[in-house]
């Protein structure tokens, strides 16, 4: 069996949390409101944390550094654990105001990070705000 690990970004502000859908419930849900909002800048509030622009700024925030270095230490010894012991399905959330720009910079960073570290996992990526097109921008 292998382990499959969904990953979301989302905002708390417009659908909040998303369901476990495996069925497990439960799962890693981290606040990246705390992280200065790039969306407060007019430069980049029409782009996502998958854009140049956008993953430069946050990439210049020790906050965002020092909160994803704290990430990995939570998320890499569950994850070996859940390979030990030949669990399915894992979910990790990261969420923020609009679900735009940190959420989704966070959880695509800790998609290269589990890459990285664990290539024999599956990782479904989700950035639901995104994948809507709800209110970008807003």
């Amino acid at each position: 069996m292998s382990l499959t690990v969904n990953l979301n970004s989302f905002s708390y502000k417009k659908v909040g949390i998303p369901v476990d859908k495996s069925g497990n419930g439960g799962g890693f849900v981290f606040d990246c409101r705390f992280i200065y909002n790039p969306g407060r800048e007019e430069e980049f509030k029409m782009l996502t944390g998958k854009d140049p622009k956008v993953i430069k700024f946050l990439e210049s925030q020790k906050a965002m550094k020092d909160f994803l270095e704290n990430v990995f230490r939570i998320i890499d010894p569950a994850i070996e654990n859940f390979l030990e012991r030949n669990f399915t399905d894992l979910m990790i959330s990261f969420g923020c105001t609009g679900g735009q720009h940190r959420s989704v910079y966070a959880a695509e960073k800790t998609s290269e990070h589990i890459s990285k570290k664990f290539p024999e996992v599956k990782i479904i990526l989700n950035h639901t705000q995104i994948e809507k097109g709800i209110n970008l921008g807003s």
